[in-house]
């Protein structure tokens, strides 16, 4: 049975415990760059199960997720209370597989600074603004952030998983 959003918000929120969001958010592209270092595309591109993303593809979902949640954030803090779409990953997912290994690190890295240089400028009223998610509802810009570390660190450790990184 597939988790309800609510499941996988919380299921998010345990991965990342008691660490810093933004902390986590800059890290996380030094740390993608050093796992995949040395590896072949052929090796980032081997699934470790037929219905398990590849590193490349993984990647490449970190990029794109990277940009929709810097669109969210910029939309609730220029509408405060906006409805905030989901998209089925799965579906994006389907184009994952043509795109390079190095154009997502490079993209991800590129999209990442310039929004943790957003989050560090927010005044602590702008961290509470939210949008109405429409499967999670309302998120503040605080509430999306811990989320996107959460799954940074989810997502570092499947990478480090199928590569057997430690």
């Amino acid at each position: 049975m597939a988790e309800t959003p609510e499941q996988y918000a919380r299921r998010i929120r345990t991965t990342l415990g008691d660490k810093e969001p933004l902390t986590i958010l800059q890290a996380t592209p030094t740390k993608l760059a050093a796992l995949v270092s040395g590896k072949s595309e052929d090796q980032l591109r081997k699934r470790p199960a037929p219905a398990k993303w590849s590193v490349a593809e993984i990647l490449a979902h970190l990029t794109e997720a990277e940009m929709v949640i810097g669109f969210r954030v910029r939309l609730i803090l220029g509408s405060d209370g906006v409805p905030i779409q989901a998209f089925d990953q799965d579906q994006w997912a389907k184009r994952y597989g043509n795109t390079a290994t190095a154009v997502s690190l490079d993209l991800h890295r590129a999209i990442r600074q310039a929004n943790v240089e957003l989050y560090r400028s927010l005044s602590p009223e702008q961290w509470k603004q939210f949008g109405m998610h429409s499967e999670r509802g309302k998120e503040t810009v605080a509430d999306i952030l811990t989320l996107q570390a959460g799954h940074d660190v989810n997502h570092l450790k499947r990478i480090e998983d199928t590569l057997g990184a430690k």
